[in-house]
């Protein structure tokens, strides 16, 4: 990189290829929290099995990946799951049995699995 313009030039490029890739699609985002609290409780199988039973099932339009800290240590393995035009859905002390549940009733049969959702989880914690 020599000067701003090619920095510029770069970006971009970069953001053209972001927005192509989802034009068209009802991307589903499903975010895993794989803070030091996360992989500690055992998020790492939990992301694991969610992203290679998306792959493979081919869903396209499941977007599969990690992030920091969630926030609520004693809830962790936290998984969040982000529908376009819908209110965020916050999964709580997940296994890679209840993600792979989670898959089939929520995002590919649209049904939330309310028992497994901070609001349901926190009641009886």
């Amino acid at each position: 990189m020599k000067s701003l313009e090619e920095l510029r030039a770069i970006r971009e490029k970069v953001q053209g290829t972001i927005g192509m890739r989802y034009e068209g699609e009802e991307q589903i985002r499903v975010v895993v929290g794989m803070g030091t609290c996360g992989i500690a409780s055992g998020a790492r199988p939990v992301l694991t099995a969610l992203a290679t039973a998306v792959q493979e099932q081919h869903l396209a339009n499941i977007n599969v990946s990690q992030t920091g800290c969630i926030g609520s240590c004693t809830m962790e393995p936290m998984m969040e799951v982000i529908e376009p035009g819908k209110e965020k859905v916050t999964y709580v002390k997940m296994t890679p049995e209840k993600a792979l549940e989670v898959l089939r009733l929520h995002l590919k049969e649209g049904k939330v699995v309310t028992k497994y959702t901070i609001g349901a989880v926190g009641e009886n914690y």
